[in-house]
């Protein structure tokens, strides 16, 4: 993992910073955008807002989370996590994460939440594969239509992963424990079985989705997705439209048959979901 010193903002300078790398992001102009205000007053009441900075002390990432109460439970929500293009794969996404968590366990909440986009490999790789959050929500067009290019086309369908802070699970992911590394092979003696499979031509185009198989009953099965939707996004927006019909469908199935999304598989071209039947994988 690299090394970046993180560090919660200060100054008013620090504040603006971080809304400017809100708009490299998300996109110059991003209504959206938290306030500097916002961002002071979140961390002043048990929230996170910090900086990751390098040996030049610059800001090249970011994390921002409320604390507040779900459920009749004391949880952090993390809002947003940007890191600059240029230092992404770099483990700085995970290392941000892990100071919230550390910053959260102080506070004595057990649990943190956010939202990412199903359809956003990297994405799932850090938050479920380095991180081992598990999800059991997914939201549909969760922000409505926003004026990020970011969202252009495919609307804002969401997971909400649930991070239990205090669990083996997550401490072994963060550390890189082979004792809790997944074996995609078998999972409990059984072959994972396929709701949505990608589909390849003899042309070498993108991955397109398969039909939906919704009779499956196995104690595991797949979901594949795209693994670079965003060049998917530039060169078919057609393609990618059809991928997130596709992939709402098979999610919401079966995780409202009581599947949650336990495991990330990472792949060149595709990528996919391993949804668990049942409660209980994240300890």
């Amino acid at each position: 993992m690299s090394n970046y010193v993180i560090r919660p903002f200060e100054t008013l300078d620090h504040y603006h910073e971080c809304v400017a790398l809100q708009e490299e992001t998300w996109g110059s102009g991003f209504s959206e955008r938290v306030a500097p205000a916002i961002l002071k007053v979140g961390g002043i009441l048990g929230g996170v807002s910090a900086g990751a900075y390098d040996a030049d002390d610059r800001l090249v990432g970011f994390v921002f989370g409320l604390t507040g109460v779900r459920d009749g439970e004391v949880v952090h929500w993390s809002d947003m996590l940007a890191v600059r293009p240029e230092v992404r794969d770099s483990g700085l996404g995970r290392q941000l994460k892990s100071y919230q968590r550390d910053e959260a366990m102080a506070l004595g909440i057990e649990k943190m939440y956010w939202t990412f986009d199903p359809l956003q490999s990297r994405n799932a790789h850090l938050n479920i594969t380095r991180l081992g959050a598990v999800i059991r929500e997914y939201q549909v067009d969760m922000y409505g239509q926003t004026d990020s290019p970011l969202h252009r086309g495919i609307g804002t369908d969401r997971f909400v992963p649930v991070w239990e802070l205090f669990t083996d699970r997550v401490s072994g992911r963060l550390k890189d424990d082979p004792l809790h590394a997944f074996d995609p092979t078998t999972v409990r003696g059984e072959v994972i079985q396929v709701a949505l499979e990608a589909s390849f031509s003899s042309d070498g185009s993108y991955p397109r989705p398969g039909q939906m198989d919704a009779t499956l009953e196995s104690e595991w099965v797949r979901i594949d997705i795209p693994s670079d939707v965003d060049a998917l996004m530039e060169d078919d927006l057609q393609l990618a439209q059809a991928w997130r019909a596709a992939t709402r469908e098979a999610l919401t199935h079966y995780m409202g048959l009581g599947y949650e999304v336990h495991e990330f598989i990472r792949g060149l071209h595709s990528s996919g979901y391993l949804l668990a039947r049942g409660a209980g994988f994240g300890s």
